[in-house]
């Protein structure tokens, strides 16, 4: 009996030991990107996408907590404008700001996560004109802490983030296309 749970303790101390140095060889930044093609021109999207007033009419984030405290601060919109919130449901703690915005073109925002787990990373929204329509491109991008990495192990950043991504992505469209 004792030399069964012995192999048994093994066999677990290996296979944590195997996925500790697996997660050690993922790579040390993620990336996460959507596109969605919307029949407007980009001087219609922007708006949606400079103001984080306006961010409740089309992010998926927006609806993880109803009680959520929402704190703007900073430019009413564009460059300087930042954005808090504060849930004790699945959105947690944490704040944007736009550090760049070129009209009609791309906006750029540090979107630093305080709570469940401290992140800092870098979102971007691209709008490419197509026609008779905009090609709208949502990326996220950040660095992977070696627990990020373990994680990763077991769930896929970019499958879980790019539903969100596409969600939002949709949103945005239907209110565009209005």
């Amino acid at each position: 009996m004792l030399k069964a749970i012995a192999i048994i303790g093994g066999v677990i101390v290996v296979a944590v030991a195997g996925v500790l140095v697996y997660a050690a060889t993922r790579p040390d930044a993620f990336e996460v990107q959507r596109s969605a093609s919307i029949k407007a021109p980009p001087e219609k999207i922007f708006p949606y996408l400079n103001d984080f007033h306006r961010f409740a009419e089309w992010s998926p984030y927006e609806n993880l907590d109803p009680g959520m405290k929402r704190t703007h601060t900073g430019a009413p919109s564009g460059k300087g404008a930042a954005y808090a919130w504060v849930s004790d449901a699945k959105a947690g703690i944490g704040r944007m700001e736009i550090i760049e915005s070129t009209p009609s073109s791309q906006v750029m925002i540090n979107l630093d996560f305080v709570k469940p787990i401290e992140a800092h990373n870098v979102v971007a929204f691209t709008l490419q004109p197509a026609g008779d329509a905009t090609t709208v491109t949502w990326s996220m991008r950040g660095r992977s802490p070696y627990m990020f990495k373990v994680m990763s192990v077991f769930m896929d950043t970019d499958t879980l983030v790019g539903k969100d991504f596409e969600t939002g992505l949709a949103a945005l469209k239907t209110l565009a296309e209005k």
